[in-house]
């Protein structure tokens, strides 16, 4: 197993966000636009991120979205 240094950032600010729908009914895709600071301090606009969510019904009837592990 490879030791993998996870980036750390400070300052974050999310300057832009939309989901959509993805091929799966039950999922969705949200697209980030965000800024920080990284570990040498250096602040950069347009950081792009993707993170994808399944929805899952709860006991109560109820919809809860769960973000799925990155690939």
């Amino acid at each position: 197993m490879r030791n993998v240094v996870m980036p750390a950032f400070t300052r974050i600010r999310v300057q832009a966000a939309i989901a959509r729908s993805a091929a799966a009914s039950d999922r969705a895709v949200v697209h980030l636009v965000w800024a920080g600071a990284d570990r040498g301090g250096t602040y950069t606009d347009g950081r792009l991120a993707d993170f994808t969510f399944t929805r899952t019904p709860s006991k109560n009837g109820a919809t809860a979205w769960q973000p799925l592990p990155l690939s």
